[in-house]
C-alpha cells in the first residue's frame, strides 16, 4: 500500500495520515504538534506533554525543534515534560537510558519550562512509581507523543502485561521477547542478552485519557504491528488496538509501516 502523497483515512476514532517517507511523516506530525501546543498555551497559559524515547521518534523531533521545519515558534517555557518509560536500573547518563535519548534528542536543543525525569535508577519502585503517578496526577496531560512496537506495545505495555483498565499509571514490567529484540533491531543495544529484562512504564489508561496523541511509526518492521492496530480487535493482544478508541488523535505512518494494510 504505497503513496507517492499523503493518505488519510480513518479508523473507528482515529485518524491516519500514510506520507511517503518517514521526513514527510515526521514533518508533518511536527507542524500538528507544534500548533496544537501553541493553540493549547494560548488558551491555558501552559502545557503538559509526554514524550516517547525510541528512534522511531527521530523525525518528529528534528523537526520539531525547528521553526522552519515545524511552522510555529513554541514557547517551551511553557511546556512540563514527562517521558513514558526507562529501563529498571538504568541512570540518566546511560547512553541506553530513555532518559539520555530524550535528552540528547529533544531536551538541549529546546528551552523547557519544567522536565520530570523518571529516576529508574532508584532502589524503590514502589516508590518512583507513587511519586511518578502523583505527578502525572497533577493536572490533566494535554498531549502524548508515541510509538507503537513491533509487538504492538505504547510503552512497555507489551502483550502479556497491558491492561486497558490498569489500576496503576506507573508499574515495572518485564519486558517480553518481542519487545527485547526490537531494542537490537533498532540498534539501541548490540546483543539481546544486554538488554534489560524490567522496566518502569506508564500504563495504558495514561494513554486513554490525555486530551490529545500524536502517534509516529515509521518503518517496515512495524507494519505487522500497525495492521493489528487498524484492521485487528481491540485487544491486549496488540495494545496499540486501543488507541482507535480516542476521539482526539492522529497515526503517523510513512508508505512502508502502512504497506500491510488492507487496500482501502
Amino acid at each position: 500500500m504505497l503513496h507517492s502523497t499523503p493518505h488519510y483515512s480513518v479508523y473507528g476514532r482515529l485518524a491516519v495520515e500514510i506520507h511517503p517517507d518517514r521526513s514527510s511523516m515526521g514533518r508533518a506530525a511536527a507542524r500538528a504538534v507544534a500548533a496544537y501546543l501553541q493553540s493549547t498555551i494560548s488558551r491555558y497559559g501552559e502545557a503538559r506533554v509526554i514524550f516517547a524515547c525510541a528512534p522511531s521518534q527521530n523525525e518528529l523531533y528534528e523537526a520539531l525543534i525547528d521553526p522552519a521545519l515545524c511552522g510555529a515558534v513554541v514557547d517551551w517555557s511553557r511546556i512540563t515534560a514527562f517521558h513514558m518509560d526507562d529501563y529498571v536500573g538504568l541512570t540518566a547518563a546511560h547512553s541506553q537510558s530513555f532518559r539520555y535519548y530524550l535528552q540528547e534528542h529533544f531536551l538541549k536543543h529546546v528551552s523547557i519550562g519544567k522536565f520530570h525525569p523518571l529516576p529508574a535508577e532508584e532502589q524503590d519502585a514502589a516508590k518512583v512509581c507513587e511519586r511518578y503517578s502523583a505527578l502525572l496526577r497533577e493536572k490533566p496531560i494535554d498531549l502524548i507523543c508515541l510509538g507503537i512496537g513491533e509487538n504492538g506495545h505504547i510503552a512497555f505495555n507489551d502483550p502479556p502485561v497491558a491492561d486497558f483498565a490498569d489500576p496503576h499509571l506507573v508499574k515495572v514490567v518485564e519486558l517480553d521477547h518481542e519487545c527485547r529484540q526490537q531494542q537490537v533491531n533498532d540498534g539501541c543495544f548490540p546483543t539481546l542478552d544486554e538488554v534489560p529484562s524490567h522496566a518502569f512504564t506508564l500504563t495504558a489508561p495514561v494513554f486513554r485519557q490525555a486530551k490529545r496523541l500524536s502517534i509516529h511509526v515509521p518503518g517496515e518492521r512495524k507494519a505487522a504491528a500497525v495492521k493489528a492496530t487498524l484492521e485487528g480487535p481491540v485487544s491486549t493482544a496488540c495494545p496499540a488496538s486501543i488507541l482507535r478508541l480516542h476521539s482526539e488523535a492522529t497515526l503517523y505512518v510513512d508508505s512502508a509501516a502502512a504497506s500491510h494494510l488492507s487496500a482501502r
